[in-house]
Parts: structure tokens; C-alpha cells; sequence
């Protein structure tokens, strides 16, 4: 990248309107470091518009004179996709911050791109209504961002991934045209559906600016129960008990490792194990209930018959909103806890929901093999085959960073053998470009790289993310 050309600068600025810019280096700092301090970014302009109009003149700008620019949200992804590494003009969608739209009839809600998703699950629950994405960073990570990075979280058993609550987009293309597709409609059957396209793009194709989201009812109640299992294959047999039992209503279903605890409990004060004993494998469970329907009973006769066969040895149920509140922070506090452990390696990795157990023991195996001091960690999303597995070493820091390359070689050898992703939610962005390219079919990355070109043939939007530069 060469120095951003001052008459460029100055016409994205005046773009960007007298509050929508600045090259104070530190208000940029904080948009530049990533969250566990990974990726360091570099830029001399930062854009914050805030208005769909402003961001279409800008790329258009940016479009005419090659400029890259790098869109970015609540700056919480993991995967330095949202960092602008070699100088490029920063987007931040900061202050499009607005809730355009909400209604309970049409169980429906607008958003632009810089609202944070707490504020839509505030403003939904103000409405009667659930916005049932979540995820540990919804207090700080924004709409556009959970759309660009398809987010998936805790409650994608029931309502699945950022894409299936997505019903219309108004993006602005590489050009600067603006594209809206904020119909809304359930059923539209007219050509393509052209807001798929950029659900999971990670700001390479074009800049979202406002969603229209998809709300359902909210659950009359919920019944949460941390429970000990044998081992990571009994979770599957007692997910598919408890969805017939409760005839589907199972909205999460968290596996945490008996490490991942440990640390939390060790590193996050105000925690505490509600199960005595020690536990290599516990399950966070929760069901939602329906006006017409209490699954506490049926929870309670499934993990007792679970019990009896083996497949589990202990549960707690939570009998308030306090004791429901403290199980899900030792399930919400293992990623703050590895980070105030030290440096770690993180893997977002999917695999068929039979073969969990299988890759954990493959990959812990794969991993020693490695580093033989590795301390591997799982935890994550059970009922939908994602787990995070992640790869400590405290006392050897120096050995961890040294073999990281190796050892996620290691990892994803073990997830392509079992047929799995190698990014399950978190996306590709910069840590898994090269992996990406090895585990796609060749079709499938021209395929990618000729949307690519197609609209956004100056590669301005976040060069370098997802796709690498050379592009086949």
C-alpha cells in the first residue's frame, strides 16, 4: 500500500461530513488492535459516516482512484478480518447506529449496521419479541458485523446461524451504488437471492448498511441445567432425547471441557462450580418454553434415565434468574478466562455431530505430537457440531508461538479427515486464508474469486481477507 494522496483524503473526508472523520492516531488506536492482540493494523484516515448516502459517495471515491478501504463494526472478530494491516482507509460503521423499524405483527426489525446486538435483543424484548442471535460479545459487536461474519452463537441449535435471520440487506457495491433488498418478503422466488451473497463475505464484496431481521416469540420460560456427562459422545443420544422430548425446543446445548472450567474458575473472581467433584465433561443445556408447555419434567426424566445408563452422573437445575445467570458465565467467561491465562491458540472447527468425540481424541493426540507440553481446551456448541478448541501451553509460551503454524496444520488435518470446516463461525479473514484455499475445491475458490471480480473489480473492499490477493 502506498501513503493514502492527500486530495483523495480530503475528499473522503468532506464525503464523510465534519463529524465523520479523523486522523487523530489516538481515536484510530483503539479500531486498529485486534481483541487478544493478534493483529496490529495501521491507517491515517478513519471514516465514521453516518448515513447510507455518505458511505455510497465514499466508496465511489475510493472505487475511482483505487483506494482500499477496510470495513469495520464492534472490531470483536477473531479472525483479523476487520483490521486494516497495510494502511488502508478505515470504515467504521460506528455511528449508523439507528433502529429504523420494528414491528411485533410482522415479527420483523430494521437495524442499521453499527447497532450493537444487545440494543436489538433490548429493543425486540421491548416489542414482545426475541432476537435469538447470541454470542459472548453481543454487549459490543454490531449488526453489519454479524451479518458480514454469518455469527452463529449458542442459540443456533433452534433458530440457526446469522444467515437464517437475516430477511433483507441495503448494501452499497464497490461502485457505490446502493443495493436494496429490504422486501422482507418469506417467499420470493424472483432470480437470485442476491442478500446471501453478502451474509459471510466479510466486507470483500460490498459495505452493509442497514438488515432487516427476523423476530419470533419469546420463550414463557426456560429451564437451564448444567449436567456431567461420561464423555463427549453421550452428549449426542441425550440432545436427541431431550428434542423429543420437549419436541424440539432445545435452544443450546454447550459442552465445556473440565480445563475450561478450571480456568475459569481460577481466572474469572465471582465463579464457582455448582457441581461437586470432578467432571471431564459437563453440558450446559437450556430449553425453551412455550406458554402451553413446561419441559422441566421431561428434562428431568431424560438426564435421570441418562443417568442410569451411563451417559451422565450429575446435573443442577438453575431455580432462578440468578442461578440460571451464573451457569452461563462459566460458559461465557472461558474466552476472557484463555486470554488472561496468556497466548493461545484458538480453533473454530466443525465436525458431523456422531464423529465430536472422535476428533477431540484425534486432534488432543495430533496436537502433544506436536508440542508435548500443548494443554488442549474444548468447549462449545454440541448440538451443532462447532467446538472451540483451543491450545495453552503456560509455562512454555515461547514453544506455543514457535509450533502454532504446525500445530494448527495439525488440527485441521484432523478436522478434514472427519469431513469438518475448519472455521465453524468466526470466519476466514486473515488467520485462515491459507487454510481456507487448501480445504476448498479449486471450482469453488474461482467460483468465489469471480464474484469477486465481478463486484469489486479495483479490489478495493478489505483486500487480502478471505480471498488472497493472487486471485486464481
Amino acid at each position: 500500500m502506498t501513503a493514502l494522496d492527500h486530495d483523495v483524503a480530503a475528499q473522503l473526508k468532506d464525503a464523510a461530513g465534519a463529524e465523520g472523520w479523523s486522523e487523530d492516531q489516538g481515536e484510530i488506536a483503539p479500531h486498529l488492535s485486534e481483541w487478544r492482540g493478534r493483529w496490529q493494523g495501521k491507517t491515517s484516515l478513519l471514516l465514521k459516516p453516518d448515513n447510507t448516502a455518505a458511505i455510497a459517495r465514499i466508496l465511489m471515491i475510493c472505487n475511482q482512484t483505487r483506494t482500499a478501504i477496510v470495513p469495520q463494526g464492534g472490531n470483536t472478530g477473531l479472525v483479523g478480518g476487520q483490521i486494516p494491516a497495510s494502511g488502508e482507509v478505515l470504515l467504521s460503521l460506528e455511528r449508523m447506529n439507528r433502529i429504523r423499524r420494528v414491528s411485533a405483527d410482522e415479527n420483523l426489525l430494521v437495524a442499521e449496521a453499527g447497532v450493537v446486538l444487545a440494543e436489538v435483543q433490548r429493543v425486540a424484548t421491548g416489542a414482545g419479541r426475541l432476537f435469538p442471535l447470541s454470542l459472548a460479545a453481543e454487549g459490543s459487536c454490531t449488526i453489519g458485523g454479524n451479518i458480514s461474519t454469518n455469527a452463529g452463537g449458542v442459540h443456533v441449535l433452534r433458530y440457526g446461524m446469522m444467515r437464517d435471520l437475516v430477511l433483507g440487506l441495503e448494501v452499497v457495491l464497490a461502485n457505490g451504488s446502493t443495493l436494496d433488498l429490504m422486501k422482507g418478503l418469506r417467499k420470493d422466488n424472483t432470480g437470485y437471492d442476491l442478500k446471501q451473497l453478502f451474509i459471510g463475505a466479510e466486507g470483500t464484496l460490498g459495505v452493509i448498511t442497514a438488515a432487516m431481521l427476523k423476530l419470533v416469540p419469546q420463550p414463557a420460560s426456560c429451564v437451564t441445567v448444567l449436567t456431567a456427562i461420561s464423555g463427549v459422545s453421550s452428549a449426542l443420544p441425550i440432545l436427541n432425547e431431550l428434542q423429543y422430548e420437549s419436541g424440539g425446543q432445545v435452544q443450546a446445548f454447550e459442552i465445556m471441557q473440565r480445563r475450561a472450567i478450571e480456568l475459569v474458575l481460577r481466572q474469572i473472581p465471582g465463579t464457582s462450580n455448582p457441581l461437586p467433584g470432578t467432571h471431564e465433561w459437563l453440558l450446559l443445556i437450556e430449553i425453551g418454553n412455550s406458554a402451553a408447555l413446561d419441559s422441566t419434567h421431561a428434562t428431568e426424566q431424560v438426564l435421570s434415565r441418562a443417568i442410569d445408563h451411563g451417559l451422565a452422573s450429575d446435573a443442577v437445575f438453575a431455580n432462578s434468574l440468578k442461578q440460571r445467570e451464573e451457569l452461563w458465565r462459566l460458559r461465557e467467561s472461558i474466552p476472557e478466562a484463555q486470554r488472561k491465562q496468556g497466548r493461545s491458540i484458538a480453533n473454530d472447527i466443525s465436525v458431523p455431530l456422531a464423529r465430536l468425540g472422535e476428533f477431540v481424541d484425534m486432534a488432543e493426540a495430533a496436537v502433544r505430537g506436536v508440542l508435548s507440553q500443548a494443554v488442549c481446551m474444548t468447549f462449545g456448541h454440541a448440538g451443532d457440531g462447532n467446538l472451540h478448541f483451543a491450545i495453552l501451553a503456560p509455562e512454555h509460551q515461547d514453544a506455543l508461538i514457535s509450533a502454532q503454524r504446525e500445530m494448527e496444520d495439525a488440527v485441521h488435518e484432523c478436522v478434514w479427515r472427519l469431513n469438518g470446516s475448519i472455521s465453524a463461525e468466526h470466519g476466514i479473514g486473515v488467520a485462515r486464508r491459507e487454510a481456507f484455499a487448501r480445504q476448498k475445491q479449486v471450482e469453488e475458490i474461482r467460483t468465489m474469486a469471480a464474484l469477486k471480480r465481478a463486484l469489486d473489480p479495483n479490489n478495493i473492499l478489505n483486500p487480502g481477507k478471505l480471498l488472497s490477493a493472487g486471485l486464481p
